[in-house]
């Protein structure tokens, strides 16, 4: 079957993946790959703008490509790489930096909240990340970049930047990429408020074993209002059951939301039913990523085939950007 277009996506090297990533993202890059040409990318120079050391960037690289393949990248068909091993990347970044005024980068709402959020570390890789991050998409002649819709302007600022390239030096040569809404879960943490986040401590591996995702199951925070096992529970605000929603059967959903509001079913039964039920949803994944774990150099063999492919699309992309704006 024909595909649609070629895919762009990315993301930055933390490591073990969570199930906040998995529902957000990875979910989502296995199904694009039966329609479209994949190109995934872990971006490790991005990770440098607010990076405080480096010392575990490589782990963390290989531990997330290990989950991306277990979760069903399929590299014999999509494009696994990371961003430095194509170097190219940051020549177009350098020339197309040349078309972008440096206030439509200032008045980026996403540079204002990393300005708040790392308040000692604006670089000026801090704020030329978006212009990289269009360089990411267009190098590899990109068609569809999945987003969210929080994610959108991201991608109207590549489009303009593009514009701007073809316009400035009367050409066609870039594509602009098309946003692919897609419906980006906000998976909250066992903390029940906040976004699942390493940095907050209140995620769950997909990786971890059995008993480490039961422990943190059980420490997932329920209805508040809910002190003794004989209170109703109120599920529309627990968010325990909406993990159940996406892990548990039909029934099981049903009979929590009902048993949970009368009582019937506490919160600590509650919850070993979900880890119960996520362990068994993880236990393919689990089995995958151990085989492939145990595979001696398998996973930096991905990485370099994939490097190789990409960089075979970067070269003849630079070769028509240099003849475009005629560089000697």
């Amino acid at each position: 079957m024909a595909k649609k277009g070629r895919v762009f996506s990315g993301a930055r090297p933390t490591g073990r993946q969570h199930l906040g990533n998995y529902l957000g993202a990875i979910q989502n890059y296995v199904v694009l790959q039966d329609d479209f040409d994949c190109v995934y990318c872990i971006v490790d120079v991005h990770a440098l703008t607010t990076v405080e050391t480096t010392e575990n960037l490589k782990q963390n690289t290989t531990e997330m490509a290990l989950d991306w393949l277990a979760a069903g990248i399929r590299p014999e068909e999509s494009i696994l790489f990371i961003q430095s091993h194509v170097p190219e990347v940051m020549q177009l970044h350098t020339l197309l930096s040349m078309v972008t005024p440096l206030g439509k980068l200032t008045d980026l709402p996403t540079f204002k909240d990393m300005v708040r959020q790392h308040p000692d570390n604006v670089n000026y890789g801090l704020l030329g990340y978006p212009v990289l991050m269009t360089a990411d998409i267009v190098l590899y002649k990109t068609d569809v970049v999945p987003v969210g819709v929080d994610q959108a302007p991201h991608i109207e600022f590549a489009r303009e930047v593009v514009r701007s390239f073809n316009f400035r030096y009367n050409t066609k040569v870039l594509i602009e990429p098309q946003a692919k809404h897609t419906e980006v879960l906000k998976v909250l943490g066992i903390d029940g408020k906040e976004k699942m986040s390493k940095s907050l401590n209140n995620h769950i591996e997909l990786a971890a074993t059995p008993q480490e995702t039961q422990q943190r199951v059980m420490q997932m925070v329920t209805d508040p209002a809910r002190i003794k096992r004989t209170d109703p529970g109120n599920p529309d605000i627990c968010n325990v059951y909406t993990m159940h929603k996406i892990f548990s059967s039909p029934e099981e959903i049903e009979m929590v939301n009902r048993d949970c509001r009368t009582a019937a079913l506490g919160c600590v039964d509650c919850k070993k039913l979900l880890a119960k039920n996520l362990n068994n949803h993880l236990e393919p994944f689990r089995s995958k990523r151990a085989e492939l774990a145990s595979k001696q150099g398998y996973v930096e063999e991905v990485l370099d085939d994939g490097a190789k492919r990409a960089s075979a699309i970067a070269k003849k992309t630079m070769e028509e950007v240099r003849q475009a704006i005629q560089l000697p």
